[in-house]
């Protein structure tokens, strides 16, 4: 026996992940039910190798009996389903920002803060952080513990693939249209990606940061530690997927950098390759489709007394979103509900 688990917004870039996750890890389920809007209703998706699925519709959708969603779909879609689902008795793990900064809503990393996971009976619902948050936090977890970060300094350089298929496929048009001499057409990103960067993610705010860079900073704060101070430059570049940090770390006492490189290697869910040479580094082209976050360009800072610097990789389809909210269903599954599954 296993769960019952519903995958909503199962039509997207995150939700066909989800779906292939659940399949690739074995994850217990007695039934995969994959939701979407009324219009994708009928339409049949994979789910593994073997099995073909039919997308239901989640405005329909009676959530009695469902022990696990994940969710997917848009914060305005999580606002409206999610507490439905809840009062029906299923524990949303939900990967838009809606439910994110709740002080009654846990925010996890499971290699980060799996503890916080408990807080689920609150709302019965858990949320899944940014993707540019989930891997550097999963970088600065295991030197936080061994020399506490007093502030951190990042440049994202992020996937089209953060903005779902539509990003996808205006990276894609734009490529093919200046290569035959047309003139590129914007609907997703504010200008032109193609041969392109953009340092604009999500909307501004009044201090003249993107929301994007607020969450970084605020998402950090409520995983890892409330006093560690992020200031955040996020920018979107011509790559369809993963995303990459350039991460500048100042610690409150010494790290050298063969202790970051050890703690590192040592740490769940990281990936070390650090040659000081010709290709001794990850790009965002080689993690795509790979599960952990990869740590490259490990150096001394010697702008401020107490500094490392790190260029931070990851696939933001697995671990930035999709994977990570698996991750959490397991621990979920394993500590907290595994009665139901018995």
């Amino acid at each position: 026996m296993g769960y019952r688990v519903a995958v909503v917004g199962a039509t997207g870039n995150v939700g066909r992940e989800m779906l292939q996750i659940l399949s690739e890890r074995q994850f217990p389920v007695s039934e995969v039910i994959p939701l979407a809007s009324e219009r994708s209703a009928g339409s049949e998706i994979s789910f593994g190798e073997d099995e073909v699925l039919k997308v239901r519709a989640l405005e329909k959708f009676d959530f009695k009996g469902t022990d696990i969603v994940l969710s997917s779909a848009g914060a305005k879609v999580s606002a409206a389903f999610a507490p439905r689902a809840a009062s029906a008795g299923a524990v949303i793990i939900d990967n838009t920002s809606h439910f994110r900064m709740d002080p009654d809503v846990p925010l996890v990393v499971p290699e980060v803060n799996p503890q916080a996971i408990a807080g689920y009976t609150k709302k019965n619902i858990i949320a899944n952080p940014n993707c540019s948050t989930i891997q550097m936090v999963v970088a600065l977890k295991p030197l936080h513990d061994i020399a506490k970060i007093s502030r951190v300094v990042v440049a994202t350089y992020q996937s089209v693939s953060g903005a779902g298929k539509e990003g996808m496929d205006e990276l894609f048009n734009q490529t093919r249209g200046v290569y035959m001499n047309q003139s590129p057409e914007r609907t997703k990103f504010t200008k032109q990606i193609a041969f392109n960067v953009i340092p604009h993610i999500d909307v501004f705010m009044q201090d003249g940061f993107t929301k994007e860079e607020w969450k970084m900073t605020v998402e950090t704060k409520k995983i890892l530690d409330p006093s560690i101070n992020v200031v955040a430059t996020c920018v979107r570049v011509p790559v369809f997927i993963s995303h990459s940090e350039a991460v500048h770390i100042e610690f409150e006492s010494e790290m050298s950098v063969e202790a970051a490189r050890a703690a590192l290697r040592s740490a769940p869910g990281i990936t070390v390759v650090d040659h000081r040479a010709d290709e001794g580094y990850v790009t965002p082209l080689e993690v795509a489709g790979e599960d952990n976050v990869y740590i490259s360009r490990i150096r001394k800072d010697p702008t401020v007394k107490h500094g490392i610097a790190l260029w931070v990789v990851g696939d933001n389809l697995r671990k930035g979103a999709a994977l990570n909210a698996v991750q959490i269903a397991e621990v979920l599954a394993q500590d907290y509900l595994k009665q139901k599954a018995a």
